[in-house]
């Protein structure tokens, strides 16, 4: 099925994520345990339950919904991240996963079919985030849960600008990272109310977040020397900071999570 995202863009995030789905499946900081068990925890699921993970990646947080689930279902767009989920899977050996490319706009399935739905780190790719969220909340059983994890943008306009204009140029599938605010929203705006709260941080040495970047024009020394330049002022929200290894960041992250009543 088709997504609302226009055809240039769609291609922009296949490109991307083909060329990222072996570092990105191996990147320790966005697969860390702790993080996780974050969105895990915040599904709350047991061997009675289903779950969907949504713009699924290389599959690790469907891996590890998993470990408590009855059966998971995680669904990309890109078939080169399904094939990492798929070598994850199998070298967990877990056989309860079942992998699907397709949209997360529209996805194949009835409403009220999973106990949990999680979407993580995918709504800065997207054009149309209500409507994906729509999607998720549709998926959700009553009593289910629905999980959304990001980056966020800073809160003043300017670093957020700044921000998204570097991430764009770092990866130019991304659309924007929107703030705390903007996800909240979406949550009181389906009739979710208001969602529990976890913020964490993931943390990056620059020079590593951009070796393994595909910038615009390959400009890897243009891209680092712009993160380098906000440790000044901080000048992307990033909180950037010079280290004995180099300039350190970290993208301010947030796990939402709310229970569908009805």
């Amino acid at each position: 099925m088709n997504s609302p995202d226009s055809t240039a863009h769609n291609c922009a995030i296949i490109d991307q994520f083909t060329r990222q789905a072996q570092d990105f499946a191996a990147s320790a900081e966005l697969h860390a345990d702790e993080v996780l068990e974050l969105i895990v925890d915040a599904a709350a699921l047991d061997s009675r339950h289903r779950a969907i993970d949504l713009a699924c990646g290389p599959g690790s947080v469907a891996c590890a919904l998993a470990k408590r689930a009855s059966s998971v279902i995680g669904l990309d767009a890109t078939p080169a991240m399904l094939a990492q989920a798929q070598a994850r899977a199998g070298s967990m050996n877990l056989a309860n996963i079942e992998w699907k490319e397709g949209s997360i706009y529209a996805t194949p399935y009835a409403g009220g079919s999973f106990d949990a739905v999680t979407c993580r780190f995918a709504f800065h790719h997207l054009e149309d985030p209500s409507k994906a969220f729509a999607e998720m909340v549709r998926l959700a059983a009553p009593g289910g849960r629905v999980v959304l994890c990001d980056g966020i943008a800073s809160d003043d306009p300017e670093k957020a600008r700044a921000f998204n204009a570097m991430e764009r140029r770092r990866d130019p599938s991304t659309v924007a990272f929107r703030t705390f605010g903007y996800l909240r929203q979406l949550f009181i705006e389906s009739g979710l109310g208001e969602p529990h709260v976890h913020m964490f941080q993931v943390p990056y040495l620059a020079a590593d977040l951009v070796k393994a970047s595909f910038p615009e024009g390959e400009d890897r020394s243009g891209l680092l020397a712009l993160i380098e330049a906000s440790v000044e002022n901080d000048a992307l929200g990033m909180g950037a900071r010079l280290s004995a290894e180099g300039v350190r960041i970290a993208f301010r992250s947030v796990v939402l999570s709310a229970v569908k009543l009805g």
